[in-house]
């Protein structure tokens, strides 16, 4: 039996009430651990509120492709940008750069897929079992769920990703459609509609309301969730652990789970996590309906989602490389707009609310951190990027598994936090 194996953890403190921290307290608690979560703000107060909510495993790749590379700087530094990097002097910012161009090739982007597609295969089997203990949001079927592009020659690239996820042993389901067969589908489309893929087998949620729901039955079953406590320090005392407060506030357990997205690094370090994680803040708004696709609609060359919540339709989309604190850019929601109008002709854009703006938190590598530490008793789970809402519950149970067993998953082999 491994040292990990000796004990089983009664108790554990969950740092981050985002999608990732409160899956992973969730499933601690169907091992018989009591759990305490905190966060700085509040339930989804970052990355896991305002995102697009798809659960698209067939769309979950690493982040640095070979295409990002051919943006080019002065692409990388327009706000207008699909993907922004607002310039500044930021050492920090600069290093992770280096080492995220460096795994912007076709081989590294195969490794980190081998790596991902486990994981996909299983992401929403985890979410089944989520509503089968009770969590009340459901998730909903994306049939349609319709990518578009302008030409078939601006579809050729995505199609191939699509049979690269595939090679790489992942189920993948699709249809080709003509412009005109995409507009019959989805009649908000715009003529400039030339092509577009129909997803099938993906699903999507109101990522706020669901992870509203999970904290809610994680306090069902007994556990605390404790808002607006910034942590401050995270320390191992050899037999347990303990969470610092801004406010003077000392909290103990015997293990305790770092995952407070884009703000990890702070905690993570001194337990020997070099790898960076850099907040990639996407926008997003929502608009009535009217004139809004009625399903899950991507345009991949604009790096848009619209996503029906209700009565209205969120309009996320875009990448920016900055620090997760630093004030929202409103020239991004802009952007957006740009983006998103003359595809959307009959869309209000005047009409946005709720405009947001939340720090994904990204890996150079494209692969989250998920697992042990350099302490025996602290974990870690973040760094999931656009994918934290799609993987972070198998995430979860896959850490929770492996910190009551003290025997890590194969599927967390490659996503070891101290690579």
């Amino acid at each position: 039996m491994s040292p990990r194996a000796a004990r089983i953890p009664r108790s554990a403190l969950v740092v981050g009430a985002g999608m990732t921290g409160l899956a992973t307290a969730w499933f601690l608690q169907e091992a018989g651990v009591e759990v305490t979560v905190v966060d700085r703000r509040h339930v989804a107060a970052g990355a896991s509120w305002g995102n697009a909510g798809w659960l698209s495993p067939a769309l979950a790749v690493p982040l640095p492709e070979p295409g990002a590379l051919r943006l080019g700087l002065r692409t990388l530094l327009s706000p207008a940008s699909p993907l922004y990097i607002p310039p500044r002097a930021d050492p920090r910012l600069a290093r992770f750069l280096l080492s995220f161009s460096r795994n912007c090739t076709p081989r590294r982007w195969r490794v980190a897929m081998s790596a991902l597609a486990p994981l996909n295969r299983q992401a929403l089997a985890a979410y089944d079992e989520l509503a089968r203990g009770g969590v009340a949001e459901p998730t909903r079927p994306s049939d349609p769920c319709l990518i578009a592009f302008t030409t078939v020659a601006a579809r050729a690239p995505f199609v191939h990703e699509l049979e690269a996820v595939r090679a790489s042993g992942q189920s993948v389901d699709y249809d080709l459609l003509s412009g005109a067969e995409a507009r019959t589908q989805e009649p908000a489309l715009s003529e400039r509609t030339g092509a577009a893929v129909r997803l099938h087998g993906q699903r999507f949620l109101n990522p706020g309301a669901y992870a509203g729901a999970l904290a809610d039955a994680v306090r069902e079953r007994g556990g605390k969730v404790v808002e607006g406590l910034r942590v401050t320090r995270v320390q191992d005392h050899g037999s347990e652990v303990s969470v610092a407060g801004s406010d003077g506030t000392d909290l103990r357990a015997d293990v305790a789970v770092l995952a407070n997205g884009a703000w990890l690094n702070r905690l993570a370090a001194p337990f020997g996590v070099r790898a960076a994680v850099q907040s990639g803040r996407g926008y997003s708004f929502t608009l009535p309906s009217d004139g809004l696709p009625a399903g899950p609609t991507y345009f991949a060359a604009q790096r848009v989602v619209c996503t029906p919540l209700g009565e209205r339709v969120r309009v996320a989309g875009m990448m920016e490389f900055t620090a997760p604190d630093r004030p929202a850019d409103p020239r991004r929601v802009q952007a957006v707009i740009e983006a998103a109008r003359p595809m959307l002709p009959g869309a209000d854009f005047s009409r946005r609310t709720d405009e947001w703006a939340g720090p994904r938190p990204c890996t150079a590598d494209g692969l989250p951190l998920v697992g042990p530490t350099r302490s025996p008793r602290v974990y870690v789970c973040g760094g999931h990027g656009m994918w934290g809402i799609a993987l972070g519950p198998l995430s979860g149970r896959l850490l929770a598994e492996s910190i009551v067993t003290g025997q890590s998953a194969a599927e967390l082999t490659p996503l070891h936090p101290l690579r």
